[in-house]
């Protein structure tokens, strides 16, 4: 190559490269800030990117998202969250529950946050004023996961209407632990049933909440809405099996996964919101424009094969009810 030729090369390279870098800034780059893992949560981050998609705005295309996964482990959201407010990004997505949106709160009073949480009122938490005008640099998806237990205990007493001990499946470090138990009992006293506290926070206390169903003489078991027992749902759902005990979940994904029922709103749905309501973030709106948009629809699912496993009937009137029926 001449040397002329060589010189105009890299001049056109030289070039070049503040326009590539430029073209790069200003893309602008979402935070997505989760307390699980990809593994179990990556469907759901598909249903952010659907929001985003319908809203103008492709990954890799016109807009980066930077992922931060806790794993279970919440002391890591904070040190995430500032992390990602340090970038600084343009829009924080805090998902996965509270605990995720709290970090982000602390993290920022600048950045824009949409948060998607189930486990407390985002009012009576404190992180927005109000559903319909939350003011601050916060908004987001209440999907009420956790506000079902009662429900979901009258829906499990239609199902086994003899079985008179229930097991409340909670985890005692979840932040509304108290108020789901609170709930649970409550609706308990109502339909004369004895509720009954099972504890766990990993893996080896499940199985020993399990195995102490027998001596606690406990018939049936409700598992409450958190984050741990949801991404458990691959060593809850066979233990439920091997031990013969009907159990109703928060989520739709665990009687697909095999679990015997659920009762509780659409999170695939939810993260598709959480992902316009970023869009519209990173369009200009204002947070406090935003309201806090709440479920208007819930999904009872029945997995008929589990109730034949477990030689249980479902009554008419549940499958007249049920949204989905899995053969």
């Amino acid at each position: 190559m001449r040397r002329r030729d060589f010189m105009t090369l890299v001049s056109g390279a030289a070039a070049s490269w503040p326009v590539a870098a430029r073209a790069q800034q200003s893309m602008p780059v979402i935070g997505f800030l989760n307390t699980q893992s990809a593994d179990l949560f990556g469907y759901l981050v598909d249903s952010f990117r659907q929001g985003l998609r319908e809203a103008g705005y492709v990954e890799g295309q016109n807009v980066a998202i930077e992922y931060r996964w806790a794993e279970n482990h919440y002391d890591r959201l904070p040190v995430f969250a500032k992390e990602l407010a340090q970038r600084p990004v343009a829009v924080i997505a805090a998902t996965g529950g509270s605990a995720s949106a709290f970090a982000a709160k602390a993290a920022t009073a600048k950045i824009p946050i949409v948060f998607l949480l189930g486990d407390l009122d985002p009012v009576q938490a404190g992180l927005v004023s109000s559903l319909n005008r939350p003011a601050g640099n916060m908004t987001g998806v209440s999907v009420l996961i956790s506000a079902l237990g009662a429900k979901r205990l009258e829906l499990l007493h239609e199902l086994v209407p003899k079985a008179s001990n229930i097991g409340l499946f909670m985890n005692p470090t979840q932040v509304d632990a108290d108020i789901q138990t609170k709930d649970v009992q409550e609706a308990g006293v109502r339909l004369g049933l004895s509720v009954h506290i099972l504890k766990a926070t990993n893996e080896e206390e499940v199985d020993a909440a399990f195995g102490s169903l027998a001596q606690r003489k406990i018939e049936a078991l409700i598992i409450t809405a958190d984050p741990f027992l949801s991404s458990s749902r691959s060593q809850i759902v066979p233990l439920a099996a091997r031990y013969g005990v009907p159990a109703i979940h928060p989520l739709r994904e665990t009687p697909v996964a095999g679990g015997l029922m659920s009762y509780g709103p659409s999170l695939v749905d939810s993260y598709r919101q959480a992902g316009i309501y970023a869009a519209a973030l990173l369009k200009g709106a204002k947070p406090g424009d935003l309201p806090v948009i709440q479920p208007s629809k819930f999904e009872l699912v029945i997995n008929l094969r589990t109730a034949k496993s477990l030689g249980l009937e479902i009554p008419p009137k549940l499958l007249v009810a049920a949204n989905e029926v899995i053969d």
